[in-house]
């Protein structure tokens, strides 16, 4: 809930309130004089309960009734060796986009986007619609005789279809979660259509205060926000020239049959980039359409030439938390062409193949990594701390975050790391074009923003960003004492503290941390960076990054209070194990 009335009103008092779930729903919230002999004064505000009406305009593939066998028999008879033929990658690219395009609008049919989703329910069995028939029989029968025979029929009826429609619910509902893994979209669309508001975009607040409610204003000021996170890059300096050591030295991670895995494994569920091209369709014609892919990936890695379709993205904002108004508490993913995330799915399998074979990557970092996971992390960093307490010592821990940290990775600092690692020139050339002269635009309901131009950062919803960026922040823990876990940009720091100068030497770590930052144009989300003090003699050192003090996390304060009451109750606590398990039954209650 959120209150909205942010003005006195009663004397220096707010005490007339407008509590809300939804802040959408209101706006012009005012107060303004009072009213007769009131000595409260009146709070004028507007409520929103015009509803979003779709224009319908959205058109989508129709599978259904999509003839797969008419357009395999026109690409089987395509020779795409002569079509290719003295043509470099971009031209390659749009021959086979506007052949793909020429047969899918000839025999897939398109439906209306919001047609399609005011059609019969899920549960909708022949069962079901056979005694909703019934149901109407009997209600026709009864108002026409009136007679008591006649309304002990229609209430049989009706209750014989009111079973029948529970029954078909039951049974859809306990499909849906037998496919939930396997059929993701199907399970979260019925979640969404259960909850009492939709998680679309609601209005937002411009710089100047207004509230915005149409889409484009919506999609523009995203846009603009997005965009701002944007780094400038300073120049190289002299000590980050290194030559290539070129170790990544493979010719059979591209091959037809891997393009052909590739394809076959598309998740059909997935949206669609710019370039229109549906994962359905990829999927469906994987056999006809691996050839001139394969021909087309060949070409691009060799040359370096990186189709155009393959650097624009659309962006799809998604909530994160906070106040729905506010632009900032949105996260940017990307949806990008899936034939481009095919190709980066088969050199992100390289990269990491290379990774593993020469270690390039330490066993600190636990995100987008094989065999480690958000779990991994935890128990490996729980069992160093949890082994110090129960040696009776206190442990100092450093949580850090970097701000904005996918969007704002230096692109030549990038690839000077990534030569540094040792790729080689190929794919390093690659990436490069693929990072350069990139564009996006925000899309709301079907709704598009203007292009927009990506100067740094990693794309959110790409296949190889995670990995770049993990290549990138490798070399975080060089030089530090402390213990470091890392997963993706979440990074704790930790150590045992007996004395001052073990306080001191946290702080060395914490400043070199600080330093690295500065140099590879990362910045920390102090507001997010808190300190947790665990153990009975812990001195409670104070920390600082950049100059600014690091606060206490909440969950510290609530762990604090929980656990000096049960030390004052005298409650045994063999194992720092057992005092975790007694502090999260108390957080339970």
């Amino acid at each position: 809930m959120s209150q909205l009335v942010e003005t006195p009103t009663r004397e220096d008092n707010c005490l007339d309130l407008v509590i809300t779930n939804n802040v959408d729903l209101f706006s012009n919230i005012n107060v303004k004089e009072q009213l007769g002999n009131s000595d409260h004064n009146m709070v004028t505000f507007e409520i929103n309960s015009k509803k979003h009406i779709h224009k319908g305009h959205a058109k989508i593939y129709n599978f259904k009734k999509t003839n797969f066998i008419k357009i395999k028999e026109a690409l089987n008879v395509i020779d795409w060796q002569k079509l290719f033929h003295g043509k470099n990658t971009e031209d390659k690219w749009n021959i086979f986009k506007l052949t793909l395009e020429k047969y899918t609008s000839q025999y897939i049919p398109l439906v209306n986007k919001y047609k399609r989703n005011r059609l019969k329910p899920m549960w909708l069995s022949r069962k079901v619609t056979k005694e909703m028939k019934n149901k109407k029989k009997a209600f026709k029968a009864f108002k026409f005789d009136k007679s008591e025979a006649s309304y002990k029929a229609y209430r049989a009826a009706n209750k014989a279809c009111k079973n029948a429609i529970r029954w078909a619910k039951l049974e859809n509902e306990k499909e849906i979660a037998k496919e939930s893994k396997t059929n993701p979209k199907r399970f979260f669309r019925y979640i969404n259509s259960k909850k009492p508001k939709s998680e679309n975009v609601g209005s937002l607040k411009s710089e100047s205060g207004l509230l915005l409610t149409e889409d484009q204003d919506k999609a523009e000021i995203l846009n603009d926000y997005f965009s701002s996170v944007f780094i400038k890059e300073k120049p190289i300096t002299g000590d980050m020239k290194f030559i290539n050591k070129n170790l990544l030295i493979q010719s059979d991670w591209l091959t037809q049959d891997k393009v052909l895995h590739k394809l076959n494994n598309v998740n059909v569920n997935k949206a669609p980039g710019p370039d229109g091209i549906h994962p359905r369709v990829l999927r469906e014609l994987c056999v006809e359409i691996c050839k001139p892919l394969f021909l087309i990936f060949q070409d691009s890695f060799l040359s370096g030439i990186v189709p155009e379709d393959w650097r624009k993205a659309d962006v799809v904002p998604i909530f994160k938390k906070g106040l729905k108004f506010v632009p900032g508490n949105y996260r940017p993913v990307s949806l990008t062409s899936v034939a481009g995330k095919v190709f980066e799915g088969l050199l992100r399998d390289s990269i990491q193949e290379f990774i593993g074979r020469y270690n390039v990557i330490g066993k600190n970092q636990h995100g987008f990594m094989k065999h480690r996971s958000c779990q991994t992390n935890l128990i490996t960093f729980y069992e160093e701390v949890s082994r110090s307490i129960d040696q009776g010592v206190a442990v100092d821990v450093i949580y850090l975050d970097f701000a904005k940290a996918f969007d704002t990775v230096p692109h030549k600092r990038l690839l000077f790391k990534l030569r540094k690692n040792g790729l080689d020139e190929n794919t390093c050339s690659w990436i490069e074009n693929w990072l350069k002269d990139r564009v996006q635009r925000v899309v709301i309901n079907g709704t598009f923003s203007r292009w927009t131009p990506v100067v740094s950062g990693v794309p959110q919803g790409s296949v190889i960003g995670p990995i770049l960026f993990n290549l990138f922040i490798n070399d975080l823990e060089i030089g530090i004492e402390s213990h470091v876990s890392v997963f993706a940009d979440d990074t704790k720091l930790g150590k045992v503290i007996q004395c001052e100068q073990d306080v001191t030497s946290l702080q060395r770590d914490l400043d070199r941390l600080g330093d690295w930052a500065l140099k590879w144009q990362m910045k920390f989300n102090l507001d997010k960076c808190k300190v947790m003090h665990f153990g009975v003699k812990n001195t409670q050192a104070i920390y600082t990054l950049n100059g600014t003090e690091l606060g206490k996390s909440k969950q510290e304060k609530d762990l604090g209070i929980i656990i000096d009451f049960k030390l004052s109750n005298n409650v045994q606590c063999q194992t720092a194990a057992a005092k975790a398990s007694k502090v999260l039954a108390c957080i339970k209650k």
